[in-house]
């Protein structure tokens, strides 16, 4: 995996992008919770090393999960201080939801922000219509509208999130703390002594305890918090037993961050990435999760403090947008800039867990205790393909906007997002083949609502197994081939770059299945 250098941003590339405000207006007002603090202002230290929090859960019975979601500002414990943003049902993340295949969610979304809203569960295989996972519903303030998904009965188990997706505020909303997890649970439990749900943000506060304003630069490049948090606290630490077995549920909720990950001393198995299980999870020293990528992570503990960090990733050069060819891309140094994110300290020997950690779900299990089988999973590669499409993420001045020569331009294919346009139409049932491709000279994480995309070459070369993702990452002049099969649902959705400033300012597209 490349590990490129940022070039230092020219003069004329700053003198450029200063003078873009007039496009970023697309991204929506700022809302109540934002500082009118500029970028000079002082910023507030995070408070760190307490321990690790949990969400608080919400789990479907009987086959039904109703939820009542609040959105609304407030003040909200965030890096260890009361923090004047945006949180759902009073907390940073949200609520987790915990559901089984099969199940009925319904959702009544109270809307108490001062600006439309609404909500898509990322990942889920459900309907876009009506009241499903339908992105072009708008909930106005001080309105509540009622979502209901319902799961098939072969859903896919794994993590997966629900977040904001009003365009032209998706970006600020989320920033802001309105985001949670989803659970879809296994149908045979995997014995763990332990099991963790690590959903990871990241903000900018001023001197006052407010989420800082961003620039129109940073909605050009997308933002990146000055402080990385896990579960709304910056670098807690919790505690486990050598020896066992747990099972951490790790969501990238960031707008732009991405995010590789280690946890050097510590033996840890991927389970699956985004939508699914593999049939045998694979050992790994380095995970590697764009924006809106999740991962189920087996994680075997040794003796000895371990700290699970974020290496800096380039994810691309400003020059190339600014009309001076994309740049030479290098390898930084291994752990430079590495963010430090939680710390796990584990002492003694397999025993039932007495930590402030959450409850065992099955007390010291052995980690080599086998693991439950699961379904051979789905394999595109060998299927007939109705249709071949390309689709090109672009970025750059000169470009889109509606404003002429000189504005920075998000397009797929030429064109900014309007709801009122269908971009792709697609034959229900059907498999089709998308070569994704990105003569940008920054990464773009590619993202379909609704139906998941199998990767079938990335990099030049073909997975030697079936690779699910919701979230693919095309990098700077690069391209990646997927198969998606259109099935069980029909409707319109939209995809999108998970760089949701940039989705904000007009790189996303409308998909309707009929």
């Amino acid at each position: 995996m490349h590990r490129p250098v940022l070039r230092p941003l020219s003069r004329r590339s700053a003198l450029l992008l200063g003078g873009l405000g007039a496009a970023a207006t697309a991204a929506g007002g700022a809302g109540l919770w934002w500082s009118l603090a500029t970028r000079s202002s002082s910023r507030t230290a995070p408070v760190t090393g307490a321990e690790l929090s949990q969400p608080s859960e919400l789990r479907s019975s009987g086959g039904r999960l109703e939820v009542r979601l609040e959105a609304g500002p407030g003040q909200f414990q965030l890096a260890g201080q009361q923090v004047r943003t945006l949180g759902y049902n009073g907390g940073i993340p949200g609520p987790t939801l915990r559901l089984r295949p099969g199940d009925l969610l319904n959702v009544r979304l109270a809307n108490n922000l001062d600006q439309a809203t609404n909500l898509h569960v990322h990942g889920l295989h459900v309907s876009p219509e009506g009241s499903g996972d339908n992105v072009f519903v708008m909930v106005n303030p001080g309105a509540v509208h009622e979502y209901e998904y319902r799961l098939p009965a072969d859903h896919p188990p794994g993590v997966y999130w629900y977040h904001p997706h009003h365009h032209g505020t998706v970006a600020d909303q989320i920033f802001a703390g309105l985001f949670g997890a989803i659970i879809v649970e296994d149908p045979e439990p995997i014995a763990v002594s332990a099991e963790r749900v690590l959903v990871v943000s990241d903000t900018t506060l001023d001197g006052a305890g407010n989420v800082a304003r961003v620039s129109q630069m940073e909605r050009m490049l997308g933002r990146e918090g000055e402080i990385v948090l896990v579960n709304g606290q910056s670098n807690p630490g919790f505690t486990a037993v050598a020896g066992t077995r747990e099972r951490w549920r790790i969501i990238n909720a960031c707008v732009a961050r991405y995010l590789s990950l280690r946890l050097d001393g510590q033996q840890l198995q991927l389970l699956g990435m985004d939508s699914g299980r593999y049939r045998t999870p694979s050992d790994v020293e380095e995970l590697f999760l764009a924006p809106g990528n999740r991962a189920d992570l087996l994680v075997t503990t040794a003796a000895g403090s371990a700290v699970l960090r974020a290496a800096y990733y380039d994810r691309g050069t400003m020059a190339g947008m600014m009309g001076q060819g994309p740049g030479p891309r290098q390898t930084s140094q291994p752990g430079a800039a590495a963010a430090a994110l939680a710390t796990l300290r584990v002492a003694g020997s397999a025993a039932p867990s007495t930590s402030s950690s959450p409850s065992p779900l099955v007390p010291s299990p052995s980690p080599q205790a086998p693991l439950p089988a699961v379904p051979e999973p789905d394999d595109l590669r060998t299927a007939a393909v109705a249709a071949h499409r390309q689709l090109t993420l672009s970025s750059g001045a000169g470009m889109g906007m509606g404003m002429g020569g000189g504005m920075m331009g998000f397009t797929i294919n030429g064109r900014e997002f309007s709801p009122a346009r269908t971009d792709t139409t697609v034959a229900a049932g059907s498999v089709e083949e998308w070569t994704l491709t990105n003569p940008s000279p920054m990464d773009h994480p590619f993202h379909l609502h609704v139906w998941r995309m199998q990767v079938v070459e990335e990099g030049g070369r073909a997975p030697d197994r079936p690779e699910w993702r919701d979230v693919v990452n095309v990098p700077a002049q690069g391209r990646v081939k997927v198969r998606v099969a259109f099935k069980d649902f029909a409707g319109r959705s939209v995809y999108h770059c998970h760089i949701l400033d940039h989705e904000d300012l007009g790189m996303m597209g409308v998909i309707e299945v009929r």
